[in-house]
C-alpha cells in the first residue's frame, strides 16, 4: 500500500493524519514507513513520522526519510533561497528508490498544500508526479475547505494522478455549520472519490477503510 498524502492547506493535519495510518498498517501485520520529502522549519513531523513507523532495528534512519531539510519555517522555494541551498530533486528520487526496494507499505507525506512551490517553476504537485502514486487529501475541516478541496483535486488530476480519497480532519471538539455540512457537500461533489473522516483526538483508524481505497472506483476517480 503505498499513497501521496497531501493537504487542502499548511496544518491541515497531514502528520497527524498519516502517523494514525501507519499505525494502522503496522499494528495489522504491514510493516510500513513514512517518508517525507521536504521538511521545513524543523523535523518534529519527520520524528512522529520515524516513531509511527516500523520500529525494529532495521528501520530506515531520519535521514533516509526525509532528504531534504530547510530550518526556515517557510515554502521549500523561499526557504532554499535563505538557506542557499538549491532544491535537490536528484536527491528526493534517490532516497525514494531505496526506500521503496526495502518496504512495500510507504505514505509519502508532502510539504504544504498542492501547488506549494519548491522552485520558481515547480511546485509539490510536480514532486508527487515523481512517484506516480495515487493522492489522499487531508482536508481542514472548517469554513473554506470546499474551495481548497476543489482546486486540490483539480491539481492532483490535472497532472494525471488520481486523488484516491479526501480524509477530513476534525482539528477541534468545537462543530460549526460548515464542519458539519462540508462531508455530505463533498460526497455530492465527488461521488467518485470515498470521503473518509478522523475525528478531534482520534488515536486510531479503520485499516478497512483505507484498503478500499485501493481500487478506483471509476475510471476518474
Amino acid at each position: 500500500m503505498r499513497y501521496f498524502i497531501t493537504g487542502t492547506d499548511t496544518d491541515a493535519g497531514k502528520t497527524y493524519v498519516t502517523c494514525l495510518l501507519l499505525q494502522a498498517l503496522n499494528a495489522a501485520g504491514k510493516p510500513a514507513v513514512g517518508f517525507k520529502p521536504i521538511c521545513c522549519g524543523d523535523r518534529r513531523d519527520v520524528m512522529l513520522l520515524l516513531a509511527a513507523g516500523v520500529s525494529d532495528d532495521a528501520g530506515p534512519a531520519l535521514e533516509e526519510i526525509n532528504p531534504v531539510f530547510y530550518q526556515q519555517p517557510l515554502a521549500p522555494l523561499t526557504a532554499g533561497w535563505m538557506a542557499n541551498v538549491p532544491f535537490d530533486r536528484e536527491g528526493i528520487l534517490k532516497a525514494w528508490q531505496a526506500l521503496e526496494a526495502k518496504y512495500e507499505h510507504i505514505l509519502v507525506e508532502g510539504a504544504g498544500g498542492w501547488e506549494v512551490p519548491v522552485t520558481e517553476t515547480e511546485t509539490m504537485g510536480d514532486v508527487a508526479v515523481d512517484f506516480g502514486l495515487p493522492v489522499l487529501v487531508v482536508v481542514n475541516n472548517r469554513l473554506g475547505a470546499l474551495n481548497h478541496t476543489l482546486l486540490t483535486v483539480r491539481g492532483i488530476r490535472a497532472r494525471g494522478l488520481r486523488c484516491a480519497g479526501l480524509i477530513l480532519n476534525y482539528p477541534h471538539d468545537e462543530r460549526d455549520s460548515a464542519s458539519i455540512s462540508n462531508a455530505a457537500a463533498l460526497r455530492a461533489i465527488f461521488p467518485e472519490i470515498p470521503v473518509l473522516e478522523v475525528m478531534h483526538g482520534e488515536t486510531e483508524v479503520d485499516l478497512t477503510e483505507l484498503e478500499d481505497l485501493a481500487e478506483p472506483v471509476s475510471p476518474t476517480a
